[in-house]
C-alpha cells in the first residue's frame, strides 16, 4: 500500500484520540477533579501514539519532517472543528475558516517543491 495514504490515514486516526484526549473530558468529566481527567486524557492519549508513532515512521520516508508536521497541523484543524461544533456545541466562527486558509497557505509553501 502506498506510503502517504498509510501515513496520512494513521495521522487522522490519531488526532481523532487526541482531540478527544485534549478537549472531550472539558464536558465529560466537567465535575472530575482535574487530575481525574488527566489520567483519563492520557489513557486515551496512548492509544493516539499507537497510531501517531508508526504514522510519522512511515511518513519520513515519502515527506520532510516539516511536511509531516504540516500534515498533521491540517488533519488537527479538520477533526478539531467538527469535533467542537457537533460534540462540544461550540458556535462555528468565520475564525475557523481563516485558520483553515492559513492551513492551506502554510501547506502549499511546505509542498511548493513537489506542485512546482
Amino acid at each position: 500500500m502506498n506510503p502517504i495514504l498509510i501515513s496520512i490515514s494513521l495521522l487522522v486516526i490519531s488526532n481523532v484520540f487526541m482531540t478527544f484526549a485534549w478537549y472531550a473530558h472539558l464536558k465529560e468529566l466537567n465535575s472530575a477533579p482535574w487530575f481525574v481527567a488527566a489520567i483519563i486524557s492520557w489513557l486515551v492519549a496512548s492509544l493516539e501514539y499507537m497510531f501517531q508513532v508508526p504514522a510519522n515512521r512511515i511518513g519520513y520516508a515519502v515527506f520532510s519532517v516539516g511536511q509531516l508536521k504540516i500534515i498533521q497541523e491540517v488533519i488537527t484543524l479538520s477533526i478539531f472543528i467538527p469535533f467542537a461544533v457537533f460534540y462540544l456545541k461550540e458556535p462555528l466562527k468565520l475564525d475557523y475558516l481563516w485558520a483553515g486558509l492559513c492551513m492551506i497557505g502554510a501547506a502549499y509553501f511546505m509542498f511548493r517543491d513537489k506542485i512546482s
